[in-house]
C-alpha cells in the first residue's frame, strides 16, 4: 500500500477530502429545501395571476411538491449519518437539474426566472465534483434549455428570442462550470499543499518533542518570578525526581531552594555564574545557565539543568590517574618498611621476657601496621579501578542472588548468624549498571551495617529494600541497618575520604563505594526515614537515558 506522503498533489487535489465533501453536500441540500419551500410557498402568492400563466399547472404543483419530498428525503438520511459518495452526489445534480427544467417547461419556460436555479446548481455540482463530470452538467443544462426552448417555439408559437436567451444560459453554464473548476481545483491544490505542510510542521514538532525529552540535559522554561511553564523529563528527573506522566508540561511546580537562589543571583547579575548544586539528598549535583527566551519582552527565561555526573566522572578519571601514578610509586616505599615493623613486632611477640605492658605496645603497633596497610590497599584500588562495563539488569532477579552468595562468605562462624531481610516492590524497571562494582558497593554497606547493629542491638541485622522513584522510571536500593545512626554534625562529611569516626576505620569505604557509584551513574545517599539506624540509598540512574 502506498505511502500517503507520496501521492502526488495534483491527484489529490482531484476531489475534496470525504469530510469537506459531505459537508458541503450537506450545505448543498439546505439551499434546495430552502428553495423548495420558496417555490411551494409561491403557490399560494397570488394564485390567479400566478396560475394564468402557467403551461401545466398540475404537473408544475406536483413538480414542486415531489421537489420539496426528495430534498427532506435526503436531509433526514444525511441527517441519520450517511456519509454520501460521488455517485450520490452526481446523480443529485444531475436529478436537480432535470427537475429544475420540467419546472421550466411546465411553468413559463425560459423566461422563468427557474432558469437562474440551473445556474447554481451547475455551480454547485462543480465545486462538490470538481472534474470532467462538471462539463457534462453543463452540457445536460444546456441541452434542456435549448430543447425546452425550441419545444415553446414549435408548439407553443413562443419568440425565437427564447431561443438565443437558452443559448445564452448554455453559455454561462459551460462558463460557470469551467470556471468554478479551475478554481475549485486552484483552493484544493493549496488546501492539499497546506495540509501537506502541516502534517510537516506536526512531525517535526513531535520530532523535537521527542528530542528534547530523550535529551539528558535538563530545560525549563519559567518566568522571572519561578512558576515552571515546561520542564523536560530530565529537568523533572534532576530537579523534581519524577515526570509527569511524560508529558512536558509541568505547571505549578516549585523550584527547588537552590534553583530559585540561583535565579534570582542571575536576574541581578545575568553575566555571573551559579553554583552547582544539589536539589535533592538523592538527586546528583546539577549546574544551571539562564537565558532569556524572549529577548524583546523578556517575560520568559530559559534554564538549561545541567547533570554534572558525567563531568565529576571524568574529573575522578583524571584524579584517579594522578592518584595512581602517586600510588605506584610510594606504595612500595612505604610497604617496605611497614612490613619490616610488622615483622619486627610478631618476632618481639614471641619473646618470653615480655611483660603486660609490652604486649600491649605489640598490639598497638600490629593494629596501625594492618590499618596503615588497608589505607594502601583501598588508595590502590582506587588507582586501579576500571570503567563501568554496563549491563542491564533486573533488580528482583538479582537481588536475591546477591543476598545468598552474601551469606555464604560470611560463614557460618561461632557468633550470631546474621540475618538480612529483603522486601522487593512489584513492577520494578530495569537498572544499568557494572554487576561487580555496585556488588562490591553492597558488600561495603552490608558489612557496615551488620558491623553496627550487632555493636547497637546484639544482632547484626539488615534490610535490603528495592523500590521504585516516584516516577517509575527508575529503581532505588536502600540498605537499612539498627545502629546508633549518624550524628547532624557529621552527615555532610561520612563521604569525605579519610572521613571517619571508628577508630578501626580508614575512612575511604564510603568514599569508595560513592566513588563506584558515580562510575555507573547512580547516586548513593544518605535518606532521612522514620526509624532508628542508617538507610543508605542508592538511586539508579534511567535505564533509557545512560551516557
Amino acid at each position: 500500500m502506498a505511502n500517503l506522503s507520496q501521492i502526488s498533489p495534483s491527484f489529490a487535489a482531484d476531489a475534496p477530502p470525504r469530510y469537506q465533501r459531505a459537508r458541503l453536500f450537506r450545505i448543498y441540500n439546505h439551499y434546495r429545501v430552502v428553495v423548495s419551500f420558496l417555490l411551494l410557498m409561491m403557490l399560494f402568492v397570488t394564485p390567479m395571476e400566478f396560475d394564468s400563466r402557467l403551461r401545466a399547472e398540475g404537473y408544475y404543483h406536483a413538480g414542486i411538491i415531489i421537489y420539496l419530498a426528495i430534498n427532506l428525503f435526503i436531509g433526514l438520511v444525511l441527517l441519520a449519518g450517511l456519509q454520501p459518495r460521488n455517485r450520490h452526489i452526481i446523480v443529485s445534480v444531475l436529478m436537480d437539474i432535470l427537475v429544475l427544467h420540467g419546472l421550466l417547461l411546465t411553468s413559463t419556460g425560459m423566461t422563468s426566472g427557474l432558469a437562474n436555479l440551473v445556474i447554481v446548481t451547475i455551480a454547485a455540482g462543480n465545486i462538490l465534483t470538481p472534474s470532467r463530470i462538471g462539463t457534462l452538467y453543463a452540457a445536460l443544462g444546456a441541452i434542456c434549455s435549448l430543447g425546452i426552448a425550441v419545444w415553446s417555439v414549435f408548439y407553443e408559437f413562443s419568440s425565437v428570442d427564447e431561443i438565443v436567451r437558452a443559448g445564452s444560459l448554455g453559455i454561462v453554464y459551460f462558463a460557470t462550470a469551467f470556471i468554478l473548476q479551475y478554481i475549485s481545483r486552484r483552493m484544493l491544490r493549496s488546501e492539499a499543499l497546506a495540509s501537506s505542510r502541516a502534517r510537516s510542521i506536526a512531525e517535526l514538532e513531535q520530532i523535537n518533542r521527542q528530542i528534547i525529552q530523550r535529551m539528558r540535559t535538563g530545560i525549563l522554561v519559567m518566568d522571572r518570578y519561578g512558576a515552571v511553564r515546561l520542564a523536560n523529563a530530565a529537568a523533572e528527573e534532576l530537579l523534581f525526581g519524577s515526570s509527569p506522566d511524560k508529558d512536558m508540561f509541568s505547571r505549578g511546580r516549585t523550584l527547588p531552594a537552590p534553583l530559585r537562589d540561583g535565579l534570582e543571583a542571575w536576574l541581578k547579575n545575568p553575566k555571573g555564574r551559579t553554583e552547582p548544586f544539589q536539589a535533592m539528598p538523592t538527586s546528583p549535583m546539577v549546574q544551571a545557565n539562564f537565558a532569556h527566551l524572549n529577548q524583546e519582552r523578556g517575560d520568559q527565561i530559559l534554564v538549561f539543568i545541567d547533570d554534572l555526573s558525567k563531568v565529576t566522572q571524568q574529573a575522578q578519571q583524571m584524579k584517579l590517574a594522578s592518584l595512581g601514578r602517586l600510588t605506584a610509586g610510594i606504595a612500595h616505599e612505604i610497604r617496605n618498611p611497614l612490613g619490616a615493623i610488622s615483622h619486627a613486632s610478631q618476632l618481639m611477640r614471641e619473646s618470653e621476657h615480655l611483660d603486660a605492658g609490652d604486649r600491649k605496645m605489640l598490639d598497638i603497633i600490629q593494629r596501625h601496621s594492618r590499618r596503615v596497610n588497608g589505607i594502601i590497599e583501598n588508595v590502590l584500588d582506587l588507582s586501579r579501578r576500571r570503567e563501568a562495563n554496563s549491563d542491564l539488569v533486573q533488580i528482583d532477579q538479582w537481588l536475591p542472588t546477591f543476598r545468598d552468595d552474601y551469606l555464604q562468605t560470611l560463614g557460618s562462624g561461632s557468633g550470631t548468624p546474621p540475618i538480612i531481610n529483603m522486601e522487593i516492590e512489584d513492577r520494578l524497571p530495569p537498572a544499568r549498571f557494572d554487576v561487580s562494582q555496585i556488588e562490591q558497593v553492597l558488600v561495603n554497606l552490608c558489612d557496615n551495617g551488620l558491623r553496627y547493629s550487632l555493636e547497637n542491638t546484639g544482632r547484626p541485622e539488615i534490610e535490603l529494600h528495592a523500590g521504585a522513584t516516584a516516577d517509575g522510571e527508575r529503581t532505588y536500593l536502600d540498605v537499612h541497618d539498627s545502629g546508633v545512626g549518624i550524628a547532624m554534625a557529621n552527615r555532610t562529611s561520612i563521604f569525605e575520604p579519610f572521613f571517619t569516626t571508628d577508630k578501626g576505620g580508614t575512612g575511604l569505604g564510603l568514599y569508595l563505594a560513592r566513588e563506584l557509584c558515580e562510575s555507573n551513574q547512580a547516586h548513593l545517599s544518605l535518606v532521612d526515614t522514620d526509624r532508628a539506624g542508617c538507610c543508605f540509598r542508592i538511586t539508579f540512574a534511567h535505564h533509557g537515558r545512560m551516557i
